[in-house]
């Protein structure tokens, strides 16, 4: 790895400038902004802007423009958080659960946790009856599963995948923009 301006580089990850973090600020905000909105906001072309979206889609920056839906105006009032803990723990029997969880279309969430739980869901559904039914197929019909836990949300206070972004010169008191003015 290369250390590039205070921290290493990694490979894997396509270099960001502040330009490109402050156009994902402003998509993850809203995705439908117009790339000449974009553009006057961080004092770019709107072909540069496009350029710039492209590049960071073909590198799994921005993996997906996708409508943000109030589950509760959709019918799945309900959401519900469940740690799942397996029994036996073999990559084999690890995938086949991660393709189970992430076939079914109440799991809105999956993740693959360490600690006493191995997995942790969010599921959305339209009441208690479907998420008991949810439960019978998923972890009561799973011979792999050893126990799950659920906890049932009673208010929605944030939601939102919307990720922190900062560039390198942040950390040293610097503006991440430079001299360019943006804001």
């Amino acid at each position: 790895m290369r250390h590039e301006e205070g921290l290493l580089a990694d490979p894997s990850r396509p270099p960001l400038d502040a330009f490109d973090l402050a156009i994902l600020g402003i998509l993850q905000r809203d995705a439908s902004t117009p790339q000449r909105v974009i553009g006057e906001a961080v004092n770019l072309s709107a072909a540069a802007v496009q350029r710039r979206i492209r590049r960071m889609e073909r590198a799994g920056v921005i993996q997906a423009n996708v409508a943000v839906i109030d589950p509760a105006r959709v019918g799945h009032a309900l959401t519900i958080f469940v740690e799942v803990e397996l029994i036996s723990e073999t990559a084999e029997q690890i995938d086949a659960v991660k393709r189970e969880f992430a076939s079914r279309p109440e799991v809105q969430q999956c993740y693959y946790v360490t600690g006493e739980a191995d997995f942790v869901l969010v599921v959305v559904v339209p009441s208690m009856g479907a998420y008991e039914a949810l439960t019978r197929r998923l972890f009561f019909g799973n011979s792999n599963v050893k126990r799950f836990r659920t906890f049932v949300a009673m208010d929605r206070v944030k939601v939102g995948l919307t990720v922190p972004l900062s560039h390198p010169n942040e950390a040293q008191g610097q503006s991440p923009y430079g001299a360019t003015g943006l804001t």
